[in-house]
Formats: C-alpha cells, sequence, structure tokens
C-alpha cells in the first residue's frame, strides 16, 4: 500500500504515542507512534524513519503518522499496527491468499465472547473468525511477538480456541512487517502468557500462519508465507 510521505530522523519518543522527529535544519516535529509496541531497536536516535502526513489538520500537535524506520542493519520496517488488517483484507479480497480460497461474506471487528476479533467470514460454507497481530521484532531472523506483555493478546487468542472447539474456522495471523525473518515464533521471554495461549489453541484447532511483507520508505505488500516454531 503506497502513501504519500516524508523523511526524517528519529529524536525521541515522548509517550507511548508521540515521538519528536527531525525534519532537518533543526526543525523537531511531533509525530503520532501508531503502535504500543516497545521497539526499542528500532527507535533510537538518528534513525531514518518515513512520516505520513494528516491529510487534514484536525487541530492536534501531531503533524503526521511515523510510518516506517529503518532498522540498524539496512532494513525498512513499517510499525503500523493498523496496517496488518488492511493488508490481510486486500489479499483476502484479491483472492492472493491459498489459505483464504473460497471465501465469502468477509466482515471486520466481529464481537465474539468478551473480544472484538479482526474479522469473520464464511468459508467453504463454514462460519469463521480472523485475528490479526502485527509484528515488527526480529532477532536472528527469528519473528517475534509480543515485544511486551499483552494481556488483551492472550485474551483474542483464548477467545480463538474456544470458537474452534466450538466448530468455528479460527485463524490467528500474524503480520511481519519486514522481510528478513525465516520463521516466527511467540515471543516466550517476553510473555509467556501469550507464548501459552498459542500453543494452547493450535491444540484446539486454531490456524496460526504468519506472513512477512515486501517494506519500501514508500510502499507495503505483503508477501509470502513464513514457517511458524511454537
Amino acid at each position: 500500500m503506497r502513501t504519500n510521505q516524508w523523511e526524517a530522523r528519529f529524536v525521541n519518543r515522548l509517550n507511548r504515542f508521540v515521538a519528536l522527529v527531525d525534519r532537518g535544519n533543526g526543525e523537531h516535529l511531533e509525530v503520532h507512534v501508531p503502535s504500543s509496541g516497545r521497539m526499542e531497536e528500532l527507535l533510537v536516535p538518528g534513525a531514518e524513519v518515513m512520516v505520513e502526513p494528516f491529510a487534514i489538520d484536525r487541530g492536534q500537535k501531531t503533524v503526521g503518522r511515523l510510518a516506517k524506520v529503518l532498522h540498524a542493519d539496512g532494513v525498512w520496517v513499517s510499525i503500523d499496527s493498523h496496517l496488518p488488517n488492511r493488508l490481510m483484507e486486500k489479499a483476502i479480497r484479491d483472492g492472493r491468499l491459498a489459505e483464504f480460497t473460497g471465501w465469502e461474506d468477509l466482515r471486520p471487528e466481529t464481537v465474539y465472547g468478551h473480544s472484538r476479533l479482526d474479522f469473520s467470514l464464511t468459508l467453504n460454507g463454514r462460519r469463521g473468525l480472523i485475528e490479526v497481530k502485527s509484528v515488527t521484532l526480529v532477532e536472528d531472523g527469528i519473528a517475534l511477538f509480543p515485544d511486551a506483555p499483552t494481556v488483551r493478546g492472550a485474551r483474542h487468542v483464548r477467545e480463538l480456541a474456544m470458537a474452534a472447539i466450538k466448530g468455528y474456522l479460527a485463524f490467528l495471523v500474524f503480520v511481519i512487517q519486514r522481510d528478513d525473518a525465516y520463521v516466527f515464533s511467540p515471543h516466550r521471554v517476553r510473555d509467556p502468557d501469550f507464548a501459552e495461549a498459542v500453543q494452547e489453541a493450535t491444540v484446539a484447532g486454531v490456524t496460526v500462519l504468519a506472513y512477512d511483507c515486501q517494506v519500501s520508505p514508500v510502499d507495503v505488500e505483503l508477501r509470502r508465507l513464513v514457517p511458524i516454531k511454537l
């Protein structure tokens, strides 16, 4: 997905959702950080970033959205935690994902149990649920989620497991917003409860998938399946 963006340098993170960037000539601007993840390995002073300006000035202090960061190893990483949902929806509707061939009635934000899951659909005549997670952390070629404990994330996974037990098709999808991972794993060190929830979900019948992305300074495209290691 291509958007209008401008270059800057990361200065520091003022809070979870606001960062300071340097557009050059000493011009420091506040931008929205569209993710609650820590991203400590990405958001380092001086890192090259791409900012997506807000289309309409609504009087907010932030002038745009921090969209991408150039990692120290030269890999562009998309950090917008909302983008994976848009990428998945487009790929399913365009028929690009073999795992979802035969879909009908794709709907976003479906309430199931005590959670709001990302999508519902009918797949080859069966009702299904999809939860999508955004991944930005890669260590030694291993994509890892989460990079900070997520009680909400574990709850979503357990709701999917209950749905699978009740006969739904249930999918847990990790979208790796970079192209340098050869495998995906739940991050047991950062959040052992989430990793345990994923393990339990697979036993219950949840299908766990991971896709990586081709990321450039101006574009992000869902690319291919990445193997899972639980």
